[in-house]
């Protein structure tokens, strides 16, 4: 006889098919169980999607307000029963806000969108601009609940123009009505810009709006969705050019480091960059990348030839046993040694006299404290959950995990 047990033996193995048949009270009933394991009480949450008996509501409901249950099945539960009006109180409640299970107050907004409470309008904004895609799905599909419910312009009303999330709301209800949104290329900021152009898809347009555009930050967005569109890296260096080549200056930033960094990071940067760096990618002249098998060759002979005994080269996501970036660690004795693969560069956390006059004895570039601490402004890149401008040694010498 098949049970809720073996339908789903362990965490991540479930029949979903198996129990999408099962018997929806006996589901019911495990679920509001909270002695079950909670992966298995998730996945039958899921199989009760579209049957769950009325007589079983309230004591679902129950494990959705109990703070203690675990917040998976919490938020399994929330999506369950997003038609149930007699949740609204408690997810508007103020005790909602201290709400920590991961996930579970995104869940509680999305939940309070779909029931059509519009004081969730400002919030679901903000979330439908998060750069996490998850993050933004939930905000936009309860925004997307609100607005089927009660038109867009009702939903517009309940939000205003001065921060960046609620323009961008507006922005994709614009185009969503078919309307053009290329003067929103000139909203002072970036990640609202960004939004702009990657909705369009007119070149003859945008082409008409660069003789309009009323800053240059504008002009260099529609030069950025024009080259998405077509590809042709001459017209976008022609604009670049009428532009005089506007970059962002960064004090102690030579020519060589912000080559690499901008060809490593400057066509991948996150919504937040300065569209100067993003356009400066696409016109310049990438350097010459690094052999890397030869550049650690070298520099072991170096480390070798100054009697510093080094280990053999290991990548850095080797080197903290997950994940990957742009360095190989070299060992010697108690110290270690990082060789950046974007170019000719080297570090170490520790002064290493020896070993750096070594490696620049055969043509590495040594980044010592001050140069690796020069952050480079306007070019925002992701690094452990976050998206700000990082310091040159940090590019450099890239991990994560």
């Amino acid at each position: 006889m098949r049970t809720i047990e073996t339908l789903v033996p362990q965490a991540g193995q479930t029949d979903a098919a198996g129990l999408r048949e099962f018997d929806a009270d006996e589901l019911a009933g495990y679920v509001a169980d909270s002695a079950h394991p909670w992966w298995r009480r998730r996945a039958c949450v899921v199989a009760l999607a579209g049957r769950v008996p009325e007589h079983r509501v309230a004591g679902l409901i129950a494990r959705i307000r109990d703070p203690h249950d675990e917040g998976e099945v919490r938020i399994a539960l929330l999506d369950l029963l997003a038609d149930r009006a007699e949740l609204l109180p408690w997810l508007r409640h103020k005790d909602r806000r201290k709400e920590s299970s991961y996930g579970l107050p995104e869940a509680i907004l999305k939940a309070r969108g779909l029931l059509g409470d519009r004081s969730a309008t400002g919030e679901l904004a903000t979330l439908a601009a998060e750069p996490w895609p998850h993050l933004r799905a939930i905000g936009e599909a309860a925004l997307d609940a609100l607005v089927a419910r009660y038109g867009t312009a009702a939903v517009l009303a309940d939000v205003g123009y001065a921060r960046p999330e609620d323009r961008a709301f507006r922005i994709r209800m614009r185009h969503r009505a078919g309307q053009d949104v290329t003067d929103a290329l000139a909203d002072p900021d970036p990640a609202v810009a960004y939004l702009a152009q990657s909705l369009l898809t007119d070149p003859a347009r945008i082409r008409g709006y660069l003789g309009e555009a009323p800053t240059a930050e504008a002009k260099l967005w529609a030069a950025y969705a024009l080259h998405r569109l077509t590809g042709d890296a001459a017209e976008t260096r022609a604009i670049h050019d009428s532009l005089d080549r506007p970059r962002v200056e960064v004090d102690g930033l030579d020519d060589e480091l912000r080559g690499v960094i901008l060809q490593e990071y400057g066509h991948y940067c996150e919504e937040q960059s300065d569209p100067r760096w993003r356009v400066e990618a696409i016109c310049a002249e990438p350097p010459v990348p690094p052999d890397e098998d030869e550049q650690l060759r070298r520099a072991v002979a170096a480390l070798t030839a100054a009697g510093l005994a080094p280990e053999p080269p290991i990548s850095c996501g080797e080197r903290h046993r997950q994940g990957g970036g742009t360095y190989h660690v070299i060992r010697f004795g108690e110290s270690e040694l990082s060789i950046s693969t974007l170019g000719r560069f080297a570090t170490s956390y520790e002064d290493e006299p020896a070993a750096r006059a070594a490696l620049e004895s055969a043509g590495f570039r040594w980044i010592d404290r001050a140069t690796g601490a020069l952050r480079v402004t306007g070019l925002c890149v992701y690094y452990f959950g976050g998206r700000t401008p990082l310091d040159v040694g940090t590019l450099l010498f890239y991990w994560q995990d």
